[in-house]
């Protein structure tokens, strides 16, 4: 496996808004950073208290902090939650302070995060957070005590929503395709500490095998670029966002381009 690294900041910050979130449409991507030299940070909005129909939400909770930090130590990464909770992940000035203090605490140069689009408004309204730390984080006047400003906005990345379509049933492709076919085993591995999540989609989603849905999926993205496995993700462009795509420069022979509509 080639990778090279052309930044000094080598930190990769994931923020999704649940446990298991990242692994599914993030994992190969942050193990391939993560062999770059990379350090890997996986930040959740939640700890997933709503994630079970037999334990409560304080007991559910720790089991899925303990899963949270298992998956990303596959890949050598911390976990970070914010602790809001599934159904109310809000976008007002207590969770964006604890945001930006994230960002300031982790200083990444790169961040990938949900898309603006998804199926549920709890992965939208992270990716508004992101979006938003990105350029608070940066931002003296915005003042959180003993935590230094961001140097720079960070490269910011919209991975895929889940299972690549919006609240309308739309598909979105993301235009930035990473073949994580090398990689599969690890992303695997990654999401498999999520043990309890089976449970709870069999009861709630009357899904069986959420890491037989995660491979489909990425198997159709992998189809897009002629590979088996990709993820797919769609970068922030907005004024003063970093323009360059960092994750080509990164992955070289990893990342493909595709045309799709935003």
């Amino acid at each position: 496996m080639e990778l090279h690294d052309t930044t000094n900041n080598k930190t990769v910050l994931c923020l999704m808004a649940h446990p298991d979130d990242a692994e599914i449409l993030s994992g190969g991507t942050l193990a391939l950073l993560a062999h770059c030299g990379w350090k890997v940070v996986i930040a959740t909005m939640t700890p997933g208290q709503a994630g079970s129909t037999v334990l409560n939400a304080e007991q559910i909770s720790a089991v899925r902090r303990k899963e949270a930090a298992a998956a990303a130590a596959v890949i050598n990464g911390t976990h970070a939650c914010m602790e809001s909770e599934d159904v109310f992940i809000m976008y007002d000035k207590p969770t964006l302070l604890k945001v930006i203090a994230l960002f300031r605490r982790v200083q990444p140069s790169l961040v990938i995060t949900a898309s603006p689009n998804d199926y549920m408004l709890d992965h939208e309204i992270t990716s508004q957070l992101a979006q938003t730390a990105c350029m608070g984080a940066t931002i003296p006047n915005i003042d959180i005590p003993d935590q230094p400003v961001l140097h720079s906005v960070p490269h910011l990345y919209y991975a895929d929503p889940v299972q690549g379509k919006d609240r309308l049933g739309a598909e979105i492709t993301g235009d930035i395709l990473v073949d994580i076919s090398s990689i599969m085993d690890t992303k695997e591995q990654m999401l498999c500490c999520h043990e309890s999540q089976r449970d709870w989609l069999r009861a709630i989603s009357k899904v069986d095998e959420f890491v037989l849905l995660m491979k489909n999926f990425s198997a159709r993205n992998g189809q897009l670029i002629d590979k088996q496995y990709a993820e797919g993700y769609r970068q922030h462009l907005g004024f003063s966002y970093p323009q360059t795509d960092l994750l080509s420069e990164l992955l070289p022979g990893f990342v493909h381009r595709k045309k799709t509509s935003r």
